[in-house]
């Protein structure tokens, strides 16, 4: 069986189902994956890397719709959302919002024993809880052990903590959420402790991945009609999401674009956001 080399230096058989899943999650029809399946299992080799497959078969979805190649790229998406940490914390306080929480990032809570700077806090009248973001630039890189255990360290000092001026927003969870992975060691300290972790695609259900397509809440840099420095332009000026641009087209003359991209990237922001499609 074909081994393909993942961005952490590890290897692992290539699955044809989870390339096939990857496309379905992006909309892509039930020719184009058969299609972009046979054409990738003819350029497979030992020891290929899986950014190459994701490459080719990207290439391959140049025909479709932009907001299906957008949602193919979704991971490497949240990739630009750098290079410092505050843009993700942004995006993930928007998602948190979608969901139905009120937000707020990068807060200062006193806990027992300690002051504690926090990337976002969340509540309703039912929940609240602290995010603690881990944003790395590169796919190979993943959040470890001792980011688990110092989380949870935190998560301990700060219980009960409040985030609001109501009763019920005590600090009732803390949840390391990270673009990348986590090792198999922080989860499995996760799980034992109590600590709540969330990855691209951690836990096998309702991980990131699964709660951004169900929020179809999509960042900027998703979008395929904008180059790299016009996306960086948004970013700069706190345009983290697509909805951004549909709700004030007038936000992309920061992008500096003709009339006629323009009108190209708001079609683009609008597909991605008037639709969404079931997670696998």
């Amino acid at each position: 069986m074909t081994q393909v080399l993942k961005a952490d230096g590890n290897r692992e058989p290539f699955k044809v189902e989870k390339l096939k899943r990857s496309l379905r999650r992006a909309g892509a029809t039930k020719s184009e994956i058969s299609d972009i399946v046979s054409k990738v299992e003819k350029i497979l080799h030992d020891g290929i890397k899986t950014q190459e497959i994701y490459r080719h078969a990207f290439e391959l979805l140049r025909d479709s719709d932009a907001p299906i190649r957008a949602r193919y790229s979704l991971r490497r998406a949240l990739f630009g959302l750098g290079p410092t940490g505050f843009p993700f914390e942004d995006f993930l306080a928007r998602l948190f919002e979608r969901e139905g929480y009120t937000t707020k990032t990068r807060v200062t809570l006193k806990g027992r024993c300690a002051e504690h700077e926090l990337d976002v806090a969340a509540y309703t009248p039912e929940h609240s809880f602290l995010v603690e973001a881990k944003f790395h630039s590169r796919p190979g890189v993943k959040s470890d052990l001792q980011v688990a255990m110092y989380s949870f360290a935190r998560f301990m000092d700060l219980q009960n903590a409040p985030i609001c001026q109501e009763d019920t927003c005590g600090v009732k969870e803390l949840m390391v959420v990270t673009n990348t992975k986590f090792t198999s060691t922080a989860e499995k300290y996760a799980a034992c402790a109590g600590l709540a972790l969330l990855s691209w695609d951690y836990p096998k259900h309702n991980n990131l991945h699964d709660r951004i397509q169900k929020a179809g809440l999509y960042p900027v840099t998703v979008l395929q009609s904008l180059s790299q420095s016009q996306k960086r332009a948004l970013i700069a000026r706190g345009v983290i999401i697509c909805a951004d641009l549909v709700a004030k087209p007038q936000l992309l003359r920061h992008a500096h674009l003709s009339k006629k991209r323009t009108e190209r990237v708001l079609a683009e922001a609008e597909g991605l956001c008037a639709r969404t499609t079931t997670s696998e």
